[in-house]
């Protein structure tokens, strides 16, 4: 959340499309992880739930925001339709468990440090307080420093869980912490990207999207343009659409 007139104009660009293209808006109030200290942050977290219910008041959104600690979890349900869980803390259990006791669906990104087949701890905290729905999402693991890379076999192993699986299809082309206190990306992939995770199988696709990506203050490097929104949703829409139509392969098994 730059700031509301940012938010407002994004939200102006998408109306037209949510009936074409379902979606739950996302922005984050506080981007407490950051690289640097003088990294950009967002604004406070009473001004960004008046900001969200401006957005639900005027759009007739949905509308999501990742917490940081356990005790915003109550004050953030209030607002959203879904809590999310930022990569870095998947492994906190009081932030999990806070976020599953408002009995919200709940968003997790997998940590890019953390094995596909570890979530299914994070599955089992979620269900030990609620039966609300589950999204676990990739977004690349780390590979040596300053990379990360998707790895495909992923999204079956995630979907093990019973969770509905997702892909963040912006982050997961980040260059963590490779421009000198910031993170830098590969912009040009994203669509690569994308298109073999739907391919794969996911329910959910996760972007980042934003006017003037250059001058975006947080992850300029891999925010989509909002003017090429309607052009990537259609490109994926269709794709989506026909590996519904295919049937659902069973694992091979190996003897």
């Amino acid at each position: 959340m730059e700031s509301a007139d940012l938010v407002m104009e994004v939200c102006k660009t998408l109306a037209p499309l949510s009936s074409r293209f379902p979606f739950i808006f996302k922005s984050s109030f506080d981007k407490a992880n950051r690289t640097s200290l003088g990294s950009k942050r967002g604004i406070s977290i009473r001004q960004g739930l008046e900001l969200f219910k401006r957005v639900k008041a005027e759009f007739g959104f949905a509308v999501t925001t990742d917490i940081h600690l356990p005790d915003q979890a109550d004050m953030v349900a209030e607002v959203v339709d879904l809590i999310q869980i930022p990569a870095f803390l998947c492994r906190q259990t009081d932030l999990i468990l806070a976020a599953a006791t408002t009995g919200l669906p709940v968003h997790v990104k997998k940590g890019q440090f953390v094995a596909p087949e570890d979530m299914a701890h994070t599955v089992e905290k979620i269900r030990s307080v609620s039966d609300a729905e589950i999204i676990l999402t990739e977004r690349g693991t780390c590979f040596g420093y300053n990379r990360l890379v998707v790895d495909m076999r992923s999204f079956p192993i995630l979907r093990r869980t019973g969770a509905s699986i997702g892909f963040d299809a912006t982050h997961s082309v980040q260059l963590p912490a490779a421009a000198g206190g910031t993170s830098s990306g590969e912009r040009w992939a994203i669509p690569t990207l994308a298109k073999a995770a739907i391919a794969a199988g996911i329910d959910y696709l996760f972007m980042e999207i934003h006017p003037d990506p250059k001058h975006a203050l947080s992850d300029a490097d891999t925010q989509i343009p909002l003017e090429r929104v309607e052009e990537f949703l259609s490109l994926f829409s269709q794709l989506h659409e026909a590996v519904c139509q295919l049937p659902r392969t069973e694992p091979l098994l190996v003897s």
